[in-house]
């Protein structure tokens, strides 16, 4: 067999001819020719891959258990599942990412190449069923409705993990920039409109607890993955697995993912319930539009340089045209816009998909895995992409943003608590109609002294709450 292109496997649908140095069989290359859908074999999801076959070797230690598998079987199927899990072999994960079937194409390319990698393991050529057997050994008390949501869960655990960190970077990047920014002074707006002073440091440094924030709502959400299903088998009544399988395949699991896994308490309701799933979605789609306000106000506050708020630089990336010389656009912040819009898209999609199943199962939940890990995936490189080439590059230009604020009528409202409402309007208007700076009219007016104003318009007093007393300013 091994000195032919090919091996003859046999399904129920009937023979078919196998390359011979493939470690998949007959199941996965039906499914590689009904789903040239996308044209992305899930191997693009190495953290998947590595679920499954974490899986898979988690069963083959708890059914060894149970004396439902043999030593010499068991050691092979527990090593193919190590060297899957070390990266080896992914290449021959080749089922597209969109599939029918609730995720069994996925399940059998997984049994298929570890039944291969056991057969060679054992001395065996690939396809020797009779020796191993990819559904008689490799999936024993298994279902691929029970694995293949468990192994989303697990993967999904470690690629949330790789985005909190990413996240974190991201955060104290902008950390940095408010430690940094401290002492400028400049105008907070709101509506684009002038309102009142703040300093650069404060607002960068919302940007870093809005991604703190996200980051616990990213860990709650992922408690509610680490309940699984396997044990389930088709439907939830656990039919063809052992009685005790559950809870052994369950701690072989977790002593192989280090995950704090749990088995669902009613495994009916598990196997059909993708709420987990709609749950870690949402919490997805608020980290993309926080981080795509973000960069909505790095891409304003650059703008420029010169007919723009040129507030700060970003640093030039890229040459911004093909027509226009000198022209620097704020690439990196607009990519991680574009990453936004798909995560909000990809959770339009988890909604419907979960929304769609029926009865005891979901059979939509290849769509949900892809959409998910597409949003997981390109929210980390996104958040390291924007640490590394924008936000640590950043810098500010400390006289314009002084200049607007001495020049800005929105000073007015920290006089409001000392010339009263009325006298600071009609300073306002005045100062909007001649173009005069708030501070002269308020002199020329004698409503206050120069004394009393400088107090009053110090960085510290217009930027954080002070005690008006008798409204003398310098208490």
């Amino acid at each position: 067999m091994a000195d032919t292109p090919f091996r003859i496997e046999h399904d129920l649908i009937g023979d078919r001819k196998v390359p011979s140095d493939a470690y998949y069989g007959v199941h996965t290359l039906r499914a590689v020719e009904n789903f040239p859908i996308t044209g992305t074999p899930i191997s693009i999801y190495p953290e998947l891959i590595k679920a499954l076959a974490a899986i898979k070797q988690a069963a083959a230690l708890a059914n060894h258990e149970l004396g439902l598998l043999d030593d010499p079987r068991c050691n092979a199927i527990v090593d193919a599942c190590k060297e899957i899990i070390a990266g080896h072999l992914h290449d021959q994960f080749v089922v597209d990412v969109i599939q029918g079937g609730a995720g069994t194409s996925t399940n059998m390319n997984a049994n298929e190449v570890i039944a291969n990698r056991a057969l060679e393991l054992l001395g065996h050529n690939k396809g020797e069923y009779a020796h191993l057997h990819p559904n008689e050994h490799v999936n024993i008390g298994q279902s691929t409705n029970d694995v293949y949501p468990s192994a989303l869960k697990v993967a999904t655990w470690f690629g949330i993990a790789g985005l909190i960190e990413a996240m974190a970077t991201l955060r104290s990047a902008f950390e940095a920039k408010a430690t940094e920014f401290a002492h400028i002074i400049k105008m907070g707006r709101t509506q684009l409109q002038d309102a009142v002073p703040m300093t650069l440091g404060q607002e960068f440094s919302t940007y870093a607890v809005m991604l703190g924030e996200d980051e616990q709502r990213l860990r709650e959400a992922s408690m509610l993955i680490c309940e699984i299903n396997l044990g389930a088998t088709a439907i939830g009544t656990g039919i063809t697995a052992h009685p005790s399988y559950a809870p052994l395949v369950l701690q072989r699991l977790r002593d192989i993912t280090h995950i704090p896994l749990q088995t669902a308490p009613n495994l009916i309701e598990a196997t059909q319930d993708c709420g987990a799933f709609v749950q870690l979605s949402g919490v997805l789609k608020r980290v993309a539009v926080k981080l795509s306000k973000t960069c909505n106000d790095l891409r304003l506050l650059s703008s420029g340089p010169r007919a723009g708020l040129n507030e700060i630089n970003l640093p030039p990336m890229q040459a911004g045209s093909s027509i226009m010389p000198g022209k620097v656009n704020p690439v990196i912040p607009e990519v991680v816009n574009q990453i936004a819009f798909e995560v909000i898209g990809n959770d339009v999609t988890v909604t419907f998909a979960a929304e769609a199943g029926q009865l005891q199962l979901n059979a939509f939940e290849p769509i949900i895995a892809h959409s998910l890990f597409k949003s997981v995936s390109h929210l980390r490189n996104g958040c390291l992409t924007l640490a590394e080439r924008c936000v640590k590059g950043i810098t500010a230009n400390e006289e314009r943003l002084r200049a607007i604020v001495e020049n800005s009528i929105g000073i007015v409202t920290a006089l409001n608590p000392y010339i009263g409402y009325a006298n600071a309007t009609a300073v306002a208007q005045e100062a909007h109609a001649t173009g005069g700076s708030v501070y002269e009219i308020v002199l020329q007016k004698g409503l206050l002294s120069k004394e009393e104003l400088d107090r009053i318009l110090r960085p510290e007093t217009l930027t954080q709450p002070v005690p008006l007393g008798n409204k003398d300013p310098s208490r």
